[in-house]
């Protein structure tokens, strides 16, 4: 992983999108940012280490994931352009990681620290509502996807996702894709196949 301190001015405004920031505090943002280049198969969280950092997605595409006691993956989230992604059960509670962060195509990404959001939050409070809401809309993805796995069959599971990701399936593993609808590679085969017939 490759950690630089570049000017962020232009990225500043894709991040907060919709928020009126001053020359200062978009100086102040900035101070508190870094800009990391991570290689496609680097590690970003990894289970049982520290997590005090959370990564804003300017390119590339990543992947949360935890592995079961067999040695499954099972794939939580992806995560691409304009996206945040963490282990954030770790992040806010400050415990030990229970998922890891891959990258899965090469990544120009904004990090930031516990310390340094929280910094934030008190220096500008419109940033800790901007947040909030960004949280309460990750929320409310969580739930539906909860719900699309106790009420859909995989075929609609599959349909769902390409209608939220429609920029992934081309940049990852077949695998990926079936570790997070939950199913086998050669059942996602099929339903590929079922749904090009129909």
């Amino acid at each position: 992983m490759n950690l630089r301190k570049l000017s962020l001015n232009q990225s500043i405004p894709q991040i907060f999108e919709g928020l009126v920031l001053t020359d200062e505090e978009v100086i102040l943002i900035e101070s508190r940012l870094d800009r990391v280049f991570a290689k496609k198969g680097e590690r970003l969280v990894e289970i049982s280490n520290n997590v005090d950092c959370q990564y804003f997605i300017i390119s590339g595409c990543l992947r949360s994931f935890y592995v079961d006691k067999n040695g499954k993956e099972h794939t939580a989230q992806f995560g691409i352009y304009d996206w945040w992604i963490s282990d954030y059960t770790a992040f806010f509670s400050q415990e030990k990681a229970i998922m890891n962060v891959e990258v899965i195509k090469d990544a120009d990404l904004l990090k930031i620290s516990i310390e340094d959001l929280n910094y934030l939050y008190k220096a500008i409070p419109k940033i800790e509502t901007f947040f909030r809401k960004r949280a309460e809309w990750s929320c409310t993805t969580m739930q539906k996807r909860i719900l699309s796995y106790l009420s859909l069959n995989a075929s609609e599971r599959y349909l769902s996702f390409l209608n939220d990701y429609p920029e992934v399936e081309q940049n990852v593993k077949n695998y990926h894709i079936a570790s997070y609808l939950g199913i086998t590679t050669e059942s996602l085969s099929r339903i590929r196949k079922e749904l090009s017939r129909a």
